[in-house]
Parts: C-alpha cells; sequence; structure tokens
C-alpha cells in the first residue's frame, strides 16, 4: 500500500506548488530586466516584433544563470560535448555551441536534479528499510511466518514520517537547496 502513499496527484500538486515557490523570484527578475515592451494593440507591428525579440533576450539571462547555477559542472561538460558530437554529425559547425546554450543547460539541470531526487529518495529508503528488516525479524523470532511483514511495518513507518515530522523536514530542505 505504501506505493500509493500519497498519491500521484499529491505529489504533482506539491511538486507545482514548489516550482511556483522557488521560480518566482527568477521570474520576477526575468520579468524586471526584460522590460515594457509594448502595448498590446500594436504588438504585431515591426518595431513591437524586434522590441519583443529583445526584451527576450535581456529577460532570459535569469534564468540561465539559475539553471546554470544548479546544473553540475560534469553534467553541463557532458551535455556540450554531446552537442558538439551531435552537430558534427548533421553537418553543423561545433564552434557554434557554447557551454552556455539553453541546449545544454537545461538537460544538464534536469539531469542534476534528478540525480538529487535519487539521494533524497535513498535517504528516504533506509529508515524504512530498517523498520522492515526489524520487524521481520521479530516476527521470525516469535515464530509468526504466516503474518505479512508490512502489514506491522507500515504502521510503524507512517509514526515515524509523523513524529519527525518528515513533509516539513523533506520540503525545507528541498527549498533551502536552491537559496
Amino acid at each position: 500500500g505504501t506505493q500509493q502513499v500519497p498519491p500521484n496527484q499529491v505529489i504533482t500538486g506539491i511538486s507545482l506548488i514548489l516550482t511556483i515557490f522557488i521560480m518566482a523570484p527568477v521570474v520576477e527578475k526575468m520579468y524586471a530586466e526584460a522590460g515594457q515592451v509594448g502595448s498590446t494593440q500594436a504588438i504585431f507591428s515591426e518595431p513591437s516584433v524586434k522590441e519583443i525579440f529583445e526584451a527576450s533576450k535581456r529577460g532570459r539571462e535569469p534564468l540561465r544563470q539559475f539553471l546554470r547555477r544548479y546544473a553540475e559542472e560534469r553534467d553541463r561538460k557532458m551535455f556540450f560535448d554531446l552537442s558538439q558530437s551531435m552537430a558534427v554529425r548533421n553537418g553543423n559547425d561545433p564552434k557554434n555551441i557554447t557551454p552556455e546554450d539553453f541546449r545544454v543547460i537545461i538537460p544538464a539541470f534536469v539531469t542534476s536534479q534528478l540525480a538529487e531526487a535519487f539521494k533524497i529518495g535513498f535517504f528516504l529508503f533506509i529508515p524504512f528499510l530498517i523498520i522492515d528488516m526489524v520487524v521481520a525479524n521479530i516476527l521470525q523470532a516469535m515464530g509468526m511466518f504466516m503474518l505479512s511483514p508490512v502489514m506491522i511495518s507500515l504502521p510503524f513507518k507512517l509514526l515515524l514520517f509523523v513524529l519527525v515530522n518528515g513533509w516539513v523536514l523533506l520540503i525545507k530542505n528541498l527549498v533551502l537547496s536552491y537559496a
């Protein structure tokens, strides 16, 4: 039953809320650096299109800084090398690709964050594994081979998570890792 606790919708909702919370300062900085673009009535006029492109160039720099800051160097190097080799295969000039390109830092950021997520999952898994092993050993020592250890250990896992204030610790440390 622990595979469905909490449901995927709850995890997705928490992720979305935390993403908005963490990215709000970056988005505000992007908006401030982009500046005024013009009125919505003249959005498709020639000068306005140029203004939009210039504003997007200015506004993307805070996002680039954020992604670069939280992408591991080894991941950035790997995707830079991969981008250059793909450019050569496709007959393009690899010198047009820089380590600061979004095609390099976005996948590097995602890969870095996936690695961090697996580390967090592993650190959450260890105490629960220990509880499973202790409960299984106690049940075997008592001769209760037919009783599933999961039925006994699940309440203890939930109790431990609630007693240590697991959600608060998890979310607080996750948000502080971006501070």
